[in-house]
């Protein structure tokens, strides 16, 4: 019997998550069987089985494919001389993140689905899990860029990094939510905004 190259066991799993990111999109999480799967994808029972062992497997790869990569994103962005200001960062990451069409979906399934995984977490222990690596990873290289920001002279010290590092992710979130519910958030909204927060002097008291 020939063997199977690994490409095509990795286009079969990209097959089946895609398959199963359509569904979760369309149905929700619950709502979703592993039958409904199997039929989305064409695939039999076994050969789903074969890579994830239920919905759960299948959400959590999911959840670390999307923040892995915009983990790497952060980090490649913390090395950068000058660092990118956070308009131009935020920017570009999710833009990136919304480019990560579900095959077969339209562009506001991807945000849904990361709505449906967080609310996932509050329920399940390990994807729970996933998704607090994920965070701390993300924390760690905002932290990162806000070293950068300061060593290049553009962010004042008093601040603890990790405080502002989780207020950029919560803005992130924000924006995610609101492309998941209300679909009519552009990007260019976001980096407008930023640039008018970041344009606001303190004033001394006189």
């Amino acid at each position: 019997m020939a063997r199977v190259s690994q490409e095509h066991l990795d286009a079969r799993r990209r097959q089946i998550l895609d398959g199963a990111a359509r569904c979760f999109a369309r149905n929700g999480f619950h709502a979703t069987s592993m039958q409904d799967v199997f039929t989305e994808v064409g695939l039999s029972a076994g050969a789903v089985y074969r890579y994830f062992n239920g919905k759960e497997a299948l959400i959590a790869a999911i959840a670390q494919e999307a923040f892995g990569g915009i983990r790497a994103a952060f980090e490649d962005a913390s090395r950068m001389v000058p660092p990118p200001m956070p308009d131009v960062l935020l920017g570009g990451v999710l833009r990136m993140f919304l480019e990560q069409r579900i095959p077969g979906a339209d562009q506001r399934a991807f945000p849904r689905l990361i709505i449906q995984v967080w609310t996932e977490t509050l329920r399940d222990e390990q994807l729970s899990a996933t998704l607090a690596a994920g965070y701390q990873g993300m924390r760690a290289a905002w932290s990162e860029l806000v070293e950068a920001y300061r060593k290049n002279g553009l962010l004042r010290a008093d601040v603890p990094a990790d405080h502002v590092a989780r207020t950029l992710i919560a803005v992130a979130q924000g924006f995610i939510a609101q492309q998941a519910l209300f679909g009519d958030v552009a990007v260019e909204v976001l980096e407008d905004g930023l640039r008018g927060l970041m344009s606001m002097e303190t004033q001394s008291a006189s």
